[in-house]
């Protein structure tokens, strides 16, 4: 028998909030080496509040990288029947362009690669933004030759290549965004020199 899982209470379920956004902070402010005696500090909670909600402080990055990983889903989940698919993919773009831009969390990524969680939030996501990329590509909104395993390679590709600029001014990425879907769409498209990837 399946045990039933209960809903947090109020105070736990805004403690629980309160450990992301202090952890993800501190791991923003001073890496790996942030401490669960620091968050615990800067969410303003005992210590051992931290390892009521987090086994561990790998289990804490897990649980950061899978919320906003679950964000994304939420949204593609959203806009998986929109009337106008190639506008839903774009606007799924850039909320992911945008997340990435606000939160980075490609370290924290790095070290909760192996987590089970990760994965599997990972996966959901891949497949959402493949049904996003299928709609499009049969409404002729992008390319045929497009794969959902490409685009959800590109979702941060914006923001990276801001990364490069040395005095990039703010929302200069959705100027590569733009430029990035402009790519993706069939007028003037030549044939790609690679296959797609088959996973991400």
């Amino acid at each position: 028998m399946t045990p039933t899982v209960r809903p947090l209470r109020a105070d736990a379920a805004r403690n629980r909030e309160l450990l992301l956004a202090a952890a993800e902070e501190e791991f923003a402010e001073r890496g790996l080496a942030a401490s669960v005696a620091d968050i615990a500090r800067r969410a303003g909670v005992a210590k051992g509040t931290v390892f009521r909600h987090f086994a561990s402080k790998e289990d804490l990055i897990a649980s950061i990288v899978s919320e906003h990983i679950a964000e994304l889903i939420d949204v593609a989940r959203g806009l998986a029947d929109s009337p106008d698919p190639g506008t839903a993919l774009l606007e799924f773009l850039t909320v992911a362009a945008d997340q990435r831009q606000q939160h980075d969390l490609t370290f924290l990524q790095s070290v909760s690669q192996g987590d089970a969680r990760v994965t599997e939030a990972r996966d959901e996501l891949h497949a959402g933004v493949g049904t996003l990329v299928d709609r499009a590509r049969e409404a002729g909104a992008i390319r045929a030759d497009v794969t959902g395993t490409d685009v959800f390679l590109l979702m941060c590709a914006p923001v990276h290549v801001v990364e490069n600029a040395s005095d990039p001014a703010p929302g200069l990425w959705q100027r590569y965004l733009g430029i990035i879907f402009d790519g993706l769409r069939p007028e003037g498209a030549s044939p790609l020199p690679q296959p797609a990837p088959t996973s991400p």
